[in-house]
Formats: structure tokens, C-alpha cells, sequence
């Protein structure tokens, strides 16, 4: 499996529109997210552009190979390139709601809906190869914020020739944030039992309702028909993508979901195979990374 070369430019002729120059991204009012290092603008009907100094243009990359080989639906990409050290993803716009503004307002009908149309997908991407153990697109180190380090020189996100060879980065990364030693043995040795035998399977890694979005208009005013039951979806934000131990999916989405506020857990045992045991572990794991 290649990685794709950069700069990354797609032919003119499936842009829709000319792309926005570096000075029209920094001037876009239009912002979707601002956090400290990364910036997400729209700029016209047309692009959403992702730019910042720690952006990883892997991301784009794996959006590439998405849409090359799957028919999961990704945003197209249709440029990834960097200038003065700022990197820029520019995608396609998806026009729609993200799944967490609607969600209160599905009714269990429409939540069933939505779970086959994302079960399926979710079953396409585990059929994904691996071009070689725990890694991501072109065999290069996992993404997760798990693995995350200020100083890039030292990392442990691999990539993992086998499972227990990632249950030790954790574990490391674990004791070189300064954490318990005598509780990272602990970890190391259940994770012997607990953490096994899981394949690595192609993994989103950020599963969370924010990250779906509904492209399709409620068809309220047709006779017979509930609200949403025509949805189609879009998943977004890939940056952490990869493949993973096969339980990751489900642990990590499962920790995502914050306040228990409402039935998403329920519906999310619909869309991916339950791992409870493997969640249980890595939520007391993680606690120290929120």
C-alpha cells in the first residue's frame, strides 16, 4: 500500500470550484473549529479547509485512500500541502447537520436506520488490510491522542508488529508521563489476559456523533414517512485512523460519549461489536488522558 505524494493536488477536473489561496483561508469568517494549534474554516459552497503547525497531513492521506478504495463516505480531498511550516488539508464541504444537533430528535425508527447504514460501513472499513500489524495508512506510527508526545523525536505510536508489542508503548507512554510505576506493572500484567488476541482492523478512532454527518433533508412533509428517514451520512475527522486492536472501536467510541446524557451507548452496541472487558481496562487507562 503506497502513501500518496506531496504536495497532494486533485485533478482539476473533479474540483468543483478553484481552490481558496492561503490568504483566503486565513481570512475566512467562516470558522468551524479554533483550537490551539489546528484551525477548521469553510470558505464558500464549496471547501472546508483544515490548517494549522501540528496538523498532520495523514489524515488527508488516509481520506485518499478511503475514497480509492472503499465506499465508506469521506469528505474528497482535493489538495494536502504545506507553506512556512502551516499544513493545509482542503476537502470537500459537506452540506448537511452533524448527528449530535438531531440526535434528541430521531425517533427509534430512524435510529435503526441510521445504525444498519453505519454497522454496514463500519463492517466495510474491519475488511480494510493492513499493510503490515497496528499502524496506519503507508505503515507509519497510530494516531491516537494515547500515543501523544510534545517532543516528536520521542514517540511510541509505533507502528506494532503485534498486539503486545502496542500494549507496551501504552504502558511506557503511560510511565513517562510521570504516572505510577508500581500501577503500570499492574497494567502490563493484566493487559496480558485482557488485551490479546484482538486484529488489527481498520478503525475511525473518533466515532462520536459530532463526527457524522446527516446529508439528507428531513422529509417531514411526506405522508407516511417520519422525520430523517431518508438520511445519508458522511463521516468526518480521520485524524486518528488506523488499524487498531479490534476492540479499539468500541472502547474508545464508548469513553467518547462524555456525560451519559442520552441512549447513544445503546444504539452504539447496534453499530459496533461490544468488547466490554477490553473498554472497562482501557477507560481506567485513559482516564489520565482526558
Amino acid at each position: 500500500m503506497a502513501s500518496y505524494s506531496l504536495p497532494y493536488y486533485a485533478n482539476p477536473a473533479t474540483i468543483p470550484a478553484k481552490l481558496p489561496t492561503i490568504e483566503e483561508i486565513g481570512a475566512a469568517q467562516e470558522i468551524l473549529s479554533d483550537k490551539l494549534a489546528t484551525k477548521v474554516v469553510a470558505i464558500g459552497d464549496h471547501f472546508v479547509v483544515k490548517y494549522g503547525p501540528q496538523l498532520d497531513l495523514l489524515e488527508g492521506e488516509t481520506m485518499l485512500f478511503l475514497q480509492n478504495c472503499s465506499s465508506v463516505p469521506v469528505p474528497r480531498t482535493y489538495a494536502l500541502f504545506s507553506n512556512n511550516e502551516i499544513k493545509y488539508i482542503v476537502m470537500e464541504r459537506i452540506k448537511g447537520q452533524d448527528l449530535s444537533l438531531i440526535w434528541a430528535k430521531l425517533d427509534n425508527a430512524a435510529k435503526e436506520t441510521l445504525a444498519i447504514k453505519l454497522r454496514s460501513i463500519f463492517t466495510e472499513m474491519r475488511q480494510l488490510t493492513s499493510p503490515g500489524g497496528y499502524c496506519s495508512v503507508g505503515h507509519r506510527g497510530l494516531l491516537d491522542g494515547i500515543f501523544w508526545m510534545s517532543d516528536p523525536s520521542h514517540t511510541f505510536a509505533g507502528p506494532f508488529e503485534t498486539e503486545s508489542d502496542l500494549n507496551k508503548a501504552m504502558i511506557a507512554k503511560y510511565v513517562g508521563d510521570g504516572l505510577s510505576k508500581h500501577k503500570a506493572d499492574y497494567y502490563a500484567r493484566t493487559f496480558k489476559e485482557v488485551l490479546q488476541n484482538h486484529p488489527p482492523v481498520f478503525t475511525h478512532a473518533d466515532f462520536q456523533k459530532k463526527n457524522v454527518m446527516i446529508t439528507s433533508k428531513p422529509s417531514t412533509d411526506q405522508v407516511g414517512k417520519q422525520p430523517y428517514s431518508e438520511m445519508e451520512v458522511v463521516i468526518i475527522d480521520w485524524e486518528f485512523s488506523g488499524w487498531y486492536p479490534s476492540y479499539w472501536e468500541y472502547a474508545r467510541t464508548i469513553f467518547a460519549g462524555g456525560r451519559w446524557e442520552d441512549d447513544w451507548s445503546l444504539w452504539v452496541d447496534r453499530i459496533l461489536e461490544p468488547f466490554r472487558n477490553e473498554h472497562a481496562w482501557m477507560t481506567l487507562l485513559r482516564e489520565f488522558w482526558r
